[in-house]
């Protein structure tokens, strides 16, 4: 019934819209960052502000006109606001960001405590979470609203099950259960979204997708929470004995972070790496260096285009970059050779590859699968490309994507050999290839890319 509330930080200063945070998505928790410290853009304060206001204007109609359904009880209050409070603050990375397991404790809170008063008390919970970190100076005064605001998806349960549901869990229906998951879930979109809109923030497709994630944790977390709502009716302390697992959950929580971040340390390093790498090429040949980075440029674009998911981007990336590191083990004097090559030489140069793929197996990681890439980013779609004659779908699809950009760059640009192609006759010439030399699915993505984006 209740979502797991998630973690997003206003955009850096600086950032274009469409820069803004994307590891990070909708609603920012009470657990501060670096970027907590960092007060709101007038524009964000104007709009945090309202959307707290609009909030606590809805939490007020709540109290005055929602039936009171049970007494007031300050220590089931304590215990809600406590256990909310305490929840709030674990942190679980999810591909969309973060998201705190709220749900687990909301539902049986929603048993304890009047329903009118269940909005006000959600986000004086959350308020009392992130005031230690405004009173250390790990967040920003500024940054409270979020506080407020998140507390958006405590409405929808509460509305539903004031009309529809029942004193206890086990008189309430079990489609005014699921009514109020499904209205906790719309209200909390919706209020995403405006937020987002009006900050400028994540389209509306994305957060949808966002929200896939939400709700499956919403799902999985109030049917737990639900266990517990059952025996609140006789003991209003019993959402206190979840604390214990919130605590292990924090643990784990903080363990995976941890290793998040050692994963991204070592992305950089891997980055750093290829980009070390692509110097050295460019340093040994210009030429190789020059063409290397336009290769990079036009198969990311083809990446984007076909949908690719981040680690098959990624490779696509290196392997661009790197498709012609192995070329550092071929003479000089055949890579600069003014005019065209003999049998001899060809047959080095096309060893090129190999030497590629054994340099980058050396590093280990991340660099082996880029190194497959480099070895068959010579391959033909027919099977009459080298050094395995692979054919069609055996080729990895991200070689395949930087041999299609690489067959484009290479006649676009001007060789020792020869001059440049222009773009027509650059473009009549991959039709040409497409099905023979290169993947058809491939060739129509990049001249989907070229059209879209004229090159020079």
């Amino acid at each position: 019934m209740a979502r797991p509330l998630v973690h997003n930080d206003p955009a850096r200063r600086g950032d274009p819209p469409a820069a803004r945070n994307r590891d990070l998505p909708r609603h920012e928790v009470a657990s501060p960052d670096d970027r907590s410290r960092e007060g709101l853009t007038r524009r964000e304060r104007q709009v945090e502000t309202a959307v707290a206001l609009a909030f606590v204007a809805a939490a007020a109609a709540c109290m005055a006109l929602l039936p009171w359904d049970r007494p007031l009880e300050w220590d089931a209050v304590a215990v809600a606001v406590v256990v909310m409070a305490v929840a709030g603050q674990v942190r679980f990375t999810v591909p969309s960001g973060y998201t705190a397991p709220i749900a687990l404790v909301f539902v049986p809170v929603l048993f304890i405590v009047p329903l009118p008063l269940v909005p006000a008390l959600t986000a004086a919970a959350f308020v009392l979470g992130v005031l230690p970190a405004v009173v250390s100076g790990r967040m920003a005064p500024s940054r409270l609203v979020f506080a407020v605001s998140n507390a958006y998806f405590s409405l929808g349960p509460v509305v539903v099950l004031a009309l529809w549901g029942a004193l206890t869990v086990a008189a309430t229906p079990w489609w005014a259960l699921v009514a109020a998951l499904a209205a906790q879930i719309a209200v909390d979109f919706l209020a995403s979204s405006v937020r987002e809109g009006l900050t400028g923030g994540a389209p509306l497709a994305e957060q949808a997708a966002e929200m896939g994630w939400v709700g499956g944790i919403d799902v999985a977390l109030s049917a737990a929470g639900l266990v517990t709502a059952f025996g609140v009716p006789q003991r209003p302390w019993l959402p206190l004995l979840l604390l214990p697992l919130v605590l292990v959950m924090h643990l784990f929580a903080a363990e995976r972070r941890r290793r998040l971040e050692q994963m991204t340390e070592l992305n950089t390093a891997y980055r750093g790496t290829a980009q070390v790498l692509g110097d050295m090429v460019e340093a040994d040949d210009a030429y190789t260096g020059q063409h290397s980075r336009d290769v990079v440029d036009l198969s990311l674009a083809v990446a984007d285009a076909l949908g690719l998911p981040r680690t098959a981007r990624r490779n696509v990336e290196f392997g661009a970059l790197l498709h012609d590191v192995g070329k550092v083990a071929i003479p000089k004097s055949i890579i600069r050779k003014p005019g065209p090559l003999d049998d001899a030489e060809w047959a080095i140069v096309k060893t090129h590859t190999i030497e590629g793929q054994q340099l980058l197996d050396r590093m280990g990681g991340v660099m082996r699968d880029i190194g497959r890439v480099v070895r068959s980013s010579h391959e033909r779609w027919d099977g009459r490309g080298y050094p395995d004659g692979l054919a069609a779908g055996d080729i990895p699809l991200e070689a395949r994507i930087i041999a299609t950009c690489d067959t484009f760059s290479a006649m676009t640009t001007t060789r020792p050999y020869r001059q440049a192609l222009t773009v027509e006759a650059a473009v009549a010439e991959l039709e040409r290839c497409a099905g023979s030399q290169l993947d058809p699915a491939v060739v129509s993505a990049l001249l989907e890319v070229v059209r879209r984006e004229p090159r020079r």
